[in-house]
């Protein structure tokens, strides 16, 4: 079967390679050692990591010359038929494979294992979703694969990707020292608040960009698949668990960051507190919802929130039609610092940053008096272009990668 079909599958390959635009690259696209002999890549769905492949493959053709791509959601073989395949495409001289969205073999994990022990010349890339790093553990990848997760785009990257000009990334010590010249420099070349206003909405998935007035529709599509596809396959839910998990969604959307009330949520949700929390974590790890908690170790732990929220503002916007306005600046501020950074939650304001930076979030009338007199405070402030002393813009907290 694999011998009939060989021509068409390297056909598909070379296709894909042939046709990425490689005219923006992520973030994370220059920090990855793409000469690993195992490169695993995770992220939610949506944010650009089957492009990411391609565009490496595009970059680079005398790599393309000698690897094959396989986007595993549409593909009919079986894990034995594609071990054959890998096979086949070694003796032919292939030296690199690059898988797409594993996630849609069983046992995935042993095959990958099995290609890398098998064939020691083989280069081996692949993509999954963030949700199946809670179900690894039939075979230990750890120690082989170089890890990397990509989170959606960042301000800073819209605003390239939407054409506005190319800035640099600055580290959170650089914004919270220097915020007035950045901010300064930036609003010289752009009319930031309308493009921020705009990000809120649409910007932080690159597909906007293939049909931005459907956009929301499509991002329901991907909140669709990760509830009915994705989460059965790491936790045991019910539809009708899947049905109050979407509620669930469209009420973080409407209101202010949720204190959780563990008990009744996993109630509404039919489960016990551990099942429960499982679930909650899982759809974390989907990037469907964000959290704070008191100690960043807790994620690790399985314990309750102390504030629970949507993951991102799109989200948001996707699944209400007036998301809370509050919420958006809170979500899009931990949302972004999540990244490089590590915020959990704090006994005063609304988010403490790298246990030391203590921030409160709000629009231009918020004040200090909710962290008055404590040290390392800060206002990170929406709708004002350039801030002053300890006052930042919110917008500026997008240029963190």
């Amino acid at each position: 079967m694999i011998e009939n079909n060989i021509e068409m599958i390297y056909d598909i390959s070379a296709g894909r390679i042939r046709e990425v635009d490689s005219t923006f690259h992520r973030f994370l696209y220059s920090q990855i050692d793409w000469d690993s002999r195992l490169v695993a890549l995770d992220g939610p769905r949506g944010v650009g990591k089957t492009t990411m492949f391609l565009q490496y493959l595009h970059d680079n053709p005398k790599e393309s010359g000698s690897t094959l791509y396989l986007s595993l959601d549409n593909i009919w073989l079986d894990v034995k038929e594609i071990y054959e395949l890998v096979q086949y495409h070694v003796r032919h001289g292939g030296r690199s494979i690059y898988l797409d969205e594993i996630h849609y073999l069983a046992n995935w994990q042993n095959l990958i294992k099995s290609l890398y022990d098998n064939f020691k010349t083989l280069k081996i890339a692949y993509t999954g979703s963030s949700i199946l790093r809670l179900s690894q553990g039939k075979a230990d990848l750890s120690r082989r694969q170089v890890e990397y997760s990509l989170a959606g785009m960042s301000f800073r990257e819209f605003l390239e990707l939407d054409g506005c000009g190319r800035f640099k990334a600055y580290n959170l010590e650089d914004i919270l020292a220097n915020h007035v010249s950045i901010a300064e420099f930036i609003v010289s070349k752009i009319k930031v608040i309308p493009k921020f206003e705009q990000y809120l909405k649409y910007g932080y998935y690159p597909f906007y960009k293939e049909d931005s007035p459907h956009f929301h529709e499509k991002l329901l599509q991907v909140v669709n698949q990760v509830l009915d596809a994705d989460l059965p396959k790491v936790e045991e839910v019910t539809p009708e668990t899947v049905r109050k998990a979407r509620r669930m969604l469209t009420i973080l959307a409407e209101s202010s960051p949720q204190t959780p009330n563990n008990s009744r949520l996993c109630q509404a949700l039919e489960m016990d507190r551990k099942q429960g929390l499982k679930v909650l974590h899982a759809l974390r790890q989907a990037a469907l919802v964000g959290m704070l908690v008191e100690d960043a170790d807790a994620l690790k732990r399985l314990c309750s929130p102390n504030k629970l929220f949507c993951d991102n503002t799109n989200l948001m916007h996707a699944l209400t039609a007036k998301p809370d306005k509050g919420t958006l600046r809170e979500v899009f501020f931990n949302n972004q610092l999540s990244v490089c950074n590590t915020a959990v939650f704090p006994s005063h304001g609304d988010s403490l940053v790298n246990g030391k930076y203590l921030f409160e979030i709000g629009g231009e009338k918020k004040t200090f008096a909710q962290i008055k007199d404590l040290p390392d405070s800060y206002l990170a402030v929406d709708g004002i272009e350039i801030g002053r002393g300890c006052r930042i813009p919110l917008w500026l907290f997008g240029f963190l990668y």
